[in-house]
């Protein structure tokens, strides 16, 4: 690109060339500078992890959203409140939108450093639709979408990157009842593959009126999320053994907050439930909280 760049100056002379180098100048600064990602950032604790991202951190921060209208309307909010981030569409439930969004990241950055997985579903608890409509549909969003993007995305994360799932104090084991299903939850050896494996079961189980005989709760929330808490351990025994080093991957339980999702009965404000999300986004190099479950208060907690 440069050399094109150089060729053009000494063809089209002075005039040209001082345009033509600030445009190397400035995809040199694009392909080099650190990004971070945050997915469902139009509302709520996402809308707030990008705001305080804009604040913190040093580098472009991309509010995603699966409606355009919603998320540059949510960049237009910040951008009134002084700050700058970007916008790119991106339904976690669909394959091209996550590709092009990768292929996109990949051309204009070079690599990812920062990839909060916060989009989810929750069925209120008045919903009418059958239980194992619930289950395959929030599992589907929140567990094997976010694999999705993970799959997709990982490969431009570079050295030092940190991934953030958004979880739950609903995905821990506690929700649930049955031992063995337990048991092969907090298995540490426990690999994606299986862990696909035993949240389809769920959904099976719960078309079938199983769920609560094979030790599942009533709530498919929790058996999503429980698969989100699980999957940071997996995912960072994998970059454990990954050349690309210091790559961070961590759940968090960013508290019971007051958004659309829990119809405005939580507590805390989205700021609040922002502040462990973003504890985790940006922590320092060689951290030694790898593969953990962080509550709210950014303090470690156990949710085996």
């Amino acid at each position: 690109m440069i050399i094109v760049e150089r060729s053009l100056y000494q063809i089209v002379g002075h005039g040209r060339s001082e345009q033509r180098e600030i445009g190397v100048t400035t995809v040199l600064r694009e392909m080099t500078g650190r990004v971070a990602v945050v997915t469902g950032g139009n509302k709520g604790i996402g809308f707030a992890i990008v705001k305080a991202l804009c604040q913190q951190y040093d580098g472009s921060v991309y509010l995603t959203a699966r409606d355009t209208t919603r998320g540059t309307n949510a960049v237009k909010e910040l951008e009134k409140q002084g700050f700058k981030p970007k916008f790119h569409q991106l339904d976690i439930t669909d394959d091209d939108s996550i590709t092009k969004f990768r292929d996109y990241l990949r051309s204009t950055y070079g690599g990812l450093d920062v990839l909060v997985n916060n989009a989810a579903i929750a069925f209120k608890v008045k919903a009418t639709e059958p239980f194992e409509v619930q289950a395959e549909e929030t599992l589907r969003v929140n567990y094997f979408s976010l694999r999705k993007v993970c799959t997709i995305l990982y490969p431009l994360l570079r050295p030092h990157a940190r991934v953030v799932h958004v979880s739950s104090s609903a995905g821990r084991l506690c929700n649930i009842t049955g031992k063995a299903l337990k048991q092969k939850l907090a298995d540490p050896n426990l690999t994606e593959t299986e862990l696909d494996t035993i949240m389809q079961e769920f959904v099976d189980a719960a078309k079938s009126g199983k769920h609560l005989e094979v030790g599942w709760s009533n709530s498919s929330y929790h058996a999503s999320k429980i698969g989100v808490s699980a999957l940071a351990g997996i995912h960072q025994t994998m970059f454990n053994a990954d050349p690309r080093e210091d790559i961070a991957v961590n759940a968090v339980h960013p508290g019971y907050v007051d958004t659309d999702m829990t119809s405005h009965t939580g507590p805390l404000t989205p700021e609040e439930g922002a502040i462990a999300p973003v504890y985790c986004a940006l922590l320092p190099e060689n951290t030694e909280i790898k593969g953990k479950y962080i509550w709210f208060d950014k303090t470690l907690s156990n949710w085996k």
